[in-house]
């Protein structure tokens, strides 16, 4: 059978031994475990605070108060005592690249390189020690660090990597450099024309500078070696252990490839996913999920199926984020439609496709008209087949037009978004659209005055996957350059409780499963955080230091920062 099929049906096969809430919740001589003597914010309205939590099976079965939940307590229980420190739900990044999340652990990090001289030089040393016919890869270089902000080019690069492959990312994927070795593996010349949806850089001469945007990096990923099966399982691991070091205990993983699903599936089988799981390939696959017939959400409490990733364009940073009106330091560059935009009927009919099938769009859209056509299609959809709960989504959500924040809540669309990104390029994102259009920039208190959902996440491994430095950045704006300590564009500042809602309840409803996880809740899947510190009394500064002690999903303890691999880890 073909290779997606196979992935699938695999896929299929695991949901299907998923053990049923029956078996699980099995009459017991009390809990399986009990969280006393802890200050739990439960993002449940019903009950916001409690003191004691009683887990059965993978499922919570009591919140209150100690002695409310005391009864509980049997012979074997296990109770931790969380001595006055606070409990909150799972966090659920509604937006990450897992597997690539769990290359970049090991692959070369550029993202604190200040000076081209440091750039090239990390990256001949990892050339020396890469194996013949390997490449080097991830990289999330960062220029607007260097002083002058230019582009790197091949030529910083050639002479120290003649016979390694080198194909270096900018930080916010939709940029990458390759090296002239790369180039001419590509078959990328100063005659390749530029594809729809992406841009070969040149230099004066007409030569390819070795910068690539967007869909022009097809023709790279495609002589890449892909990952065998066994490196990939390693790769998933390695982010799983990461994931719950940090608090994550539900990723929506954006792009999958069918591979990422079958070592999904396999860990699933054998009892080792650590992490709960909802799974986005890429649109141009709609075909596969529709003949599947699963609709949005299919699957279990560990993995689940029926979503779809597409992208109107690119992102600021690498000058294709789509404009109404250029950026102000590129000429008459309005950014880039992506390749399946090309033509935007296509997209359309995509888009029709996976509604009908009942299936889930969250598309990719950055720049202020680039989120306007999608805005364009999702009511196009809702036109032709009717209101319906369909949650669809716009990923990011950047900059966004005035007219758009009521289009937004009249479609009911989420906006899905990362509040690390907005101290990120806050430090330089006035200089490339003005003051005007950064006004409406990562707008999380405008999306909510409209009555817009968010959800939060990272987009790992574009930005750290760890959420207290999401919270940080949405309660506090202070961009990473120190320059806006009091907030940029402050007005846009959350409460760390809609923070933390956004990053639990939010991101849950995002993935049509609020009613099984979010919030500390009787019934609903037993995953929690014990946090370092009271992210609700300490100073906003200070929220990005406080460290996780405790991952608990499914009732199982996941992460303990007090074990000895954990401190060996660190």
């Amino acid at each position: 059978m073909p290779n997606f099929t196979r992935c699938l049906f695999y896929s299929l096969i695991a949901f299907a031994l998923l053990p049923s809430r029956a078996t699980q919740a099995q009459s017991k001589s009390g809990a399986d475990l009990i969280i006393t003597n802890a200050k739990i914010w439960t993002v449940d309205k019903s009950l916001p605070i409690a003191q004691a939590v009683a887990v059965l099976g993978d499922r919570i079965v009591a919140v209150g108060s100690n002695a409310e939940v005391d009864p509980w307590s049997g012979p074997n229980t296990k109770v931790i005592d969380a001595a006055g420190k606070l409990v909150l739900p799972g966090f659920n990044d509604a937006h990450v690249h897992f597997v690539s999340g769990g290359e970049q652990l090991d692959n070369i990090q550029l993202k604190d390189v200040t000076n081209p001289q440091e750039f090239a030089r990390r990256i001949a040393e990892r050339a020396k020690i890469t194996p013949k016919g390997e490449w080097v890869q991830g990289g999330n270089w960062d220029e607007t660090k260097w002083d002058p902000p230019n582009m790197p080019t091949k030529e910083m690069i050639d002479a120290l990597t003649p016979d390694t492959p080198i194909f270096v990312s900018r930080y916010d994927g939709h940029m990458g450099l390759a090296n002239s070795l790369a180039l001419r593996l590509a078959g990328i010349t100063a005659q390749t024309p530029d594809p729809p949806g992406g841009t070969i850089v040149h230099d004066a001469q007409g030569n390819p500078t070795g910068a690539l945007k967007d869909a022009a990096m097809d023709p790279i990923y495609k002589v890449i070696p892909p990952l065998s099966h066994d490196r990939r399982v390693k790769v998933v691991k390695r982010a799983l252990a990461y994931a719950a070091s940090v608090g994550v205990t539900s990723v929506q993983h954006m792009e999958t490839s069918y591979a990422d699903i079958a070592v999904y599936s396999e860990l699933l089988r054998r009892g080792e996913l650590t992490t709960r799981i909802y799974v986005a390939p890429l649109i141009t696959h709609v075909d596969d999920q529709v003949k599947l017939g699963i609709g949005h959400a299919f699957g279990g409490p560990y993995l689940r199926i029926g979503a779809l990733k597409a992208y109107a364009d690119g992102s600021l940073g690498s000058g294709t984020a789509y404009f109404y009106e250029p950026f102000l330091n590129q000429g008459t560059n309005r950014g880039l439609l992506a390749d399946g935009m090309h033509p935007i009927s296509l997209m359309r009919d995509r888009y029709m496709k996976a509604d009908a099938a009942g299936l889930q769009i969250c598309t990719h859209a950055i720049g202020d008209e680039g989120i306007s056509t999608i805005l364009d299609l999702y009511a196009d959809v809702i036109k032709a087949h009717g209101e319906a709960d369909r949650r669809l989504r716009i990923e990011h959500a950047q900059h966004m037009a005035a007219k758009d924040f009521d289009r937004f809540a009249q479609l009911h669309v989420i906006a899905s978004v990362q509040p690390y990104h907005a101290i990120d390029d806050g430090r330089f994102a006035e200089s490339h659209i003005g003051h005007d259009r950064a006004s409406r920039t990562y707008a999380f208190r405008t999306f909510l005055d409209h009555g817009v959902r968010l959800a939060f996440g990272t987009d790992w491994e574009v930005a750290p996957l760890d959420p207290v430095l999401g919270l940080h950045a949405a309660v506090t704006r202070a961009t990473l350059d120190g320059k806006n300590p009091n907030g940029w564009f402050p007005e846009q500042k959350l409460t760390i409780a809609e923070a933390v809602e956004a990053y639990t309840m939010g991101s849950a409803y995002a993935e049509f499963q609020e009613k099984e996880k979010g919030s500390i809740t009787p019934g609903k899947l037993a995953d929690m955080v014990l946090l370092s510190d009271d992210i609700f009394t300490i100073a906003p500064e200070n929220i990005r230091n406080v460290k996780v002690l405790k991952t608990i999903v499914g009732g199982k303890i996941v992460w303990d920062a007090s074990a000895p691999q954990a401190a060996s880890s660190n």
